[in-house]
């Protein structure tokens, strides 16, 4: 094992290889060399999605009837033309998923279509309910056996490089410093174009569906290298995430709604229909507040989502994978009520990208739940994110294969520094901190809040970013210790975002400013000027 830092070059360095930095690797020509960086190669979030991929397929739906739905659900803060260019490109991208190897569940001959919040049609294509394993194994296949595309498993991204010019049009990405924890050092990554595909930051929360990976790398690193973000306070919050001791962030998709689930209390009484007229098939944001404001009223720990009025054939055949994982917890959901609360889920906001994936910083592209699109608003519509990855990876692949350039040299490059540093031997401060940033994120950044949260929250957050930077600068880098750096920024920009929004729209729900503006707009932080 050699422990000296290496250096790689590459053409395209994509972080992350969940279904956007899959897409996107697999998009890129042939004669191009792609990199992808994985801190776990059985991590991020596209192998537990379980809902589907929403295109119009029946005739009876509509591409105008899917941007109407989306521009719905976001509130207003949709980009109306990048709602259309990505449902436009729906059927495209099930095509190319198909053509990659993809089997989604058919009903004779024809697609089975199902149905979730917001969506006025049928237009969920599924693999029973396990679709983003379905995807992560066709893709991982073709990504493998691809010549052009290598893997760096157990490696995580710590900071972009780019060139520091005084005028900032001469800047452009290079590469990426990555910690190899294979040898513990951090070796250098050059590459002419950089995806980030890095996922959400779901896990700055106390309770989450998401995997451990979850820390918003992709955000904070954009963001230290002047990149802009955008709404960062819409944290999609799924309403019915599996509560049990013993399954750590174990989702119970909307599609059991869609097919018929009734969330009630634990005597029984459905509440839904009190707050939406759509009853469970409202938005995930209301569902949400709605079942977070009865566990509030009557003291619970959760309430239950009961789908036994199905024929418990029916329920087997479309819900493999929930009834095998339930019933390993006995819990029997043909004739058993499932417990359930609300969890973090889902990050709407994230870096400013343009059409194409491209941020702020030319060169570097950022594609899936780590970009803001203009695609989901103050509100993500379920399914349409699986469908972003694929329709942005396709983009960005294409954008870097016109621009590319064959045969030009890399950029000189500062190797990393690690001589003043040392060993930490008090990684309880770690630990310490990564759970008080989670606990005070899900009680003053949560479902519900207020002015005087959101400000405590900001405090407790600066106080910790200072003490974080402090043992950052001394000991050297850990996988830990590098999430939980990007922790305390992303947690800061999304307190940041929700204080400068003065109403409540979406996903974001505040007790001092519960009115609708009349001109929304989008919450954008710029560097060096916001922070």
């Amino acid at each position: 094992m050699n422990s000296e830092p290496q250096l790689h070059q590459v053409d395209v360095l994509v972080i992350g290889a969940g279904a956007a930095g899959l897409t996107a690797a697999l998009s890129v020509p042939e004669h191009l060399s792609v990199a992808i960086l994985t801190k776990d190669p059985s991590g991020g979030s596209t192998r537990w999605a379980q809902g589907g991929v929403a295109a119009v397929i029946d005739d009876e739906d509509s591409v105008e009837s899917h941007v109407q739905d989306t521009l719905i659900v976001g509130a207003g803060l949709c980009h109306r033309d990048i709602v259309e260019h990505v449902v436009s490109n729906a059927r495209g991208a099930i095509d190319w998923l198909i053509k990659k190897g993809v089997t989604f569940t058919k009903s004779d001959e024809s697609f089975h279509l199902t149905r979730e919040g917001g969506h006025s049609y049928r237009r969920i294509l599924h693999a029973a309910d396990a679709t983003g394993w379905a995807i992560q194994h066709a893709l991982d296949r073709q990504a493998i056996s691809a010549s052009n595309i290598s893997f760096y498993h157990n490696f995580i991204a710590v900071d972009l490089c780019y060139n520091r010019g005084l005028d900032p049009k001469t800047q452009r990405v290079s590469g990426c410093y990555v910690l190899n924890n294979q040898t513990g050092e951090v070796d250098t990554f050059l590459a002419h174009a950089v995806i980030l595909a890095t996922g959400g930051a779901s896990k700055v929360y106390k309770y989450t569906s998401n995997p451990d990976g979850a820390s918003g790398d992709g955000i904070a690193m954009a963001w230290r290298a002047g990149c802009r973000v955008a709404n960062l306070e819409f944290n999609q919050f799924h309403p019915t995430c599996l509560f049990h001791p013993d399954a750590k962030s174990f989702l119970i998709s909307e599609a059991v709604r869609g097919e018929g689930g009734i969330l009630r209390l634990p005597d029984g009484t459905r509440f839904m229909p009190r707050f939406d007229s759509r009853a469970e098939l409202a938005p995930r944001d209301i569902v949400a507040r709605a079942i977070d404001h009865e566990i509030k009223r009557i003291g619970a720990d959760h309430v239950f989502l009961d789908i036994t009025h199905r024929d418990a054939q029916f329920i087997k055949d479309h819900f493999p994978t929930i009834y095998q994982r339930l019933i390993e917890l006995d819990i029997d959901m043909t004739t058993d009520w499932i417990p359930v609360i609300p969890a973090a889920h889902y990050t709407c906001g994230g870096v400013l990208v343009d059409s194409h994936g491209e941020t702020d910083l030319p060169g570097l592209y950022a594609i899936g739940e780590v970009s803001s699109t203009g695609l989901h608003g103050a509100n993500r519509m379920a399914s349409n994110s699986l469908l972003e990855c694929i329709v942005y990876g396709r983009a960005t692949a294409e954008h870097i294969s016109q621009t590319s350039q064959t045969g030009l040299e890399h950029t000189t490059f500062i190797p990393w520094d690690a001589s003043q540093v040392v060993n930490s031997d008090e990684d309880v401060v770690i630990a310490q901190n990564w759970a008080e940033i989670r606990r005070f994120m899900w009680n003053y950044v949560g479902i519900v809040r207020t002015d005087k949260r959101l400000q405590r929250a900001l405090n407790r957050s600066q106080l910790l970013a200072r003490e974080i930077q402090d043992f950052y600068a001394n000991y050297r880098v850990t996988t830990h210790l590098i999430e939980l750096r990007n922790l305390v920024v992303v947690a800061e920009l999304i307190i940041r975002c929700a204080l400068k929004r003065k109403e409540s729209r979406g996903l974001h729900f505040t007790l001092d400013h519960s009115d609708l503006s009349t001109d929304p707009k989008d919450t954008i932080l710029m560097p060096n000027r916001d922070l």
